[in-house]
């Protein structure tokens, strides 16, 4: 697809800082050269991304972003100092990547999400897949959008209504939002940053 058409086409506009490396750039000790990235522009399936090396259309890219975690593709067209990225990935990661670019788009149209996410920063975690148990003991699986020292963001087969008291992981805290298959839950206490993802982390059921 050209970055033209794509621009025509329903995706979120962002400033997403990142790093990525091409399958063919190397240093001088054989290791593949990682440099930094801003994605500008993301669907489901493709996003665009500035960068001072740009490769060659066909060439495969490795990236990571902060919000979103590692993302694999192929170029499928250039400009200058920008690229398109056909995003390869499982039908599940890729509804996960959708429900995380609505989220986004809500937040940034809510002022008070967006001052609430400057006090205290969203990130994705080491491990995405967790637990969530409700007060009366049911224990469900859910996926992991993003997280900060105050609250989670969740996807999950069940969606408790606002208020309900519940755990994701170790971290217990109440449900203060939804939005299309998940839920935002609110820490009853801040969490330190270097514990989140022990206490978020829970073996996922069978």
């Amino acid at each position: 697809m050209s970055i033209e058409r794509f621009l025509r086409q329903r995706a979120v506009d962002l400033m997403m800082d990142g790093t990525y490396m091409l399958s063919n750039w190397y240093d001088p000790q054989g290791r593949l050269r990682t440099f930094a990235c801003r994605a500008t522009r993301v669907s489901p399936f493709r996003m665009i991304v500035e960068v001072p090396v740009v490769g060659k259309v066909g060439d495969s890219l490795t990236s990571y972003f902060q919000d979103f975690g590692h993302f694999e593709g192929t170029i499928s067209d250039t400009t200058k100092g920008g690229l398109l990225l056909e995003l390869e990935m499982t039908r599940a990661m890729r509804a996960k990547l959708a429900e995380k670019l609505i989220w986004l788009e809500k937040k940034a149209k809510d002022p008070f999400s967006i001052s609430e996410a400057r006090k205290n920063p969203r990130f994705v975690p080491k491990g995405s897949r967790s637990t969530l148990t409700l007060a009366e003991g049911t224990v469900h699986a859910c996926h992991i959008i993003d997280v900060s020292m105050s609250g989670v963001a969740v996807f999950a087969e069940v969606q408790p209504p606002t208020g309900t008291p519940l755990a994701i992981g170790a971290c217990i805290g109440r449900v203060i939002r939804h939005f299309p298959n998940g839920f935002a839950v609110k820490f009853v206490k801040e969490q330190s940053r270097d514990e989140l993802n022990r206490l978020i982390a829970r073996t996922v059921l069978a």
